[in-house]
C-alpha cells in the first residue's frame, strides 16, 4: 500500500512537471531593460547632453532607469513637465534619491517621464525626458511558400515534442496507477 500511494504522488509531480515545461517552452520571451541613464562610463553628472542620450534609446512599458551619480551633490527628482523646462525643484511629483547615489526608476506607466537633479545641477544640464512606449508585438509569421500542404520539419517538431512530452507523461502516470 506505502508502494502505491508513493507510486501515485510522483506520478501527478511528473505530470505536474511535464505541463509546467510545456507551458515555460509556449510562453513567448518577455524582458525589461534595464538602461543606465547617460551610458555606462558616464552616469548622471553636470556636462552630459541626455536629451541626445534618450534620442538613442527606446523605452517600454516595464523598463527601467539606473541613475548613478555622486549622493552628497546631487539627486534624482521626477517633475512636471513645466518644472522640468525650468528646472524648478520646488515641487518635484517623486523623489527617487535614496542616498546611496544607485537609484532604479521604473517605468511601468506608458507616458512622458521628466527627471532633473536639484541644487542648481538643472541647469548644467541633469535633465532627462524620456517616452515610454508599449512595447511592439512580434512580427507576425511570413506565410509559407511552399506548395504543399505538408508540415516542414521546423513546425513539425513544434507539434511533435510537446506531444512527446505529454504521452511519456500520460504513460509514467499510468504505469504508476496500475
Amino acid at each position: 500500500m506505502e508502494g502505491l500511494r508513493r507510486g501515485v504522488g510522483s506520478g501527478s509531480a511528473t505530470v505536474l512537471v511535464v505541463l509546467l515545461c510545456f507551458v515555460l517552452v509556449m510562453v513567448p520571451e518577455v524582458s525589461a531593460t534595464r538602461f543606465i541613464v547617460g551610458g555606462g562610463n558616464k552616469g548622471w553628472t553636470s556636462n552630459v547632453n541626455y536629451t541626445i542620450w534618450a534620442q538613442g534609446q527606446h523605452f517600454y512599458n516595464g523598463d527601467w532607469l539606473f541613475f548613478v551619480y555622486d549622493r552628497n551633490q546631487m539627486n534624482v527628482l521626477e517633475v512636471n513637465q513645466t518644472d522640468y523646462v525650468s528646472c524648478n525643484a520646488d515641487h518635484p511629483l517623486h523623489n527617487w534619491t535614496t542616498g546611496a547615489g544607485r537609484d532604479v526608476v521604473p517605468l511601468n506607466v506608458t507616458r512622458h517621464y521628466y527627471f532633473i537633479s536639484g541644487n542648481g545641477f538643472c541647469y548644467g544640464g541633469m535633465k532627462l525626458a524620456v517616452k515610454v512606449e508599449t512595447l511592439p508585438p512580434p512580427p507576425s509569421a511570413a506565410p509559407l511558400k511552399s506548395k504543399s500542404s505538408a508540415l516542414t520539419p521546423a513546425s513539425r517538431s513544434q507539434f511533435v515534442l510537446p506531444v512527446v512530452f505529454a504521452i511519456g507523461a500520460m504513460w509514467d502516470a499510468l504505469v504508476r496507477f496500475c
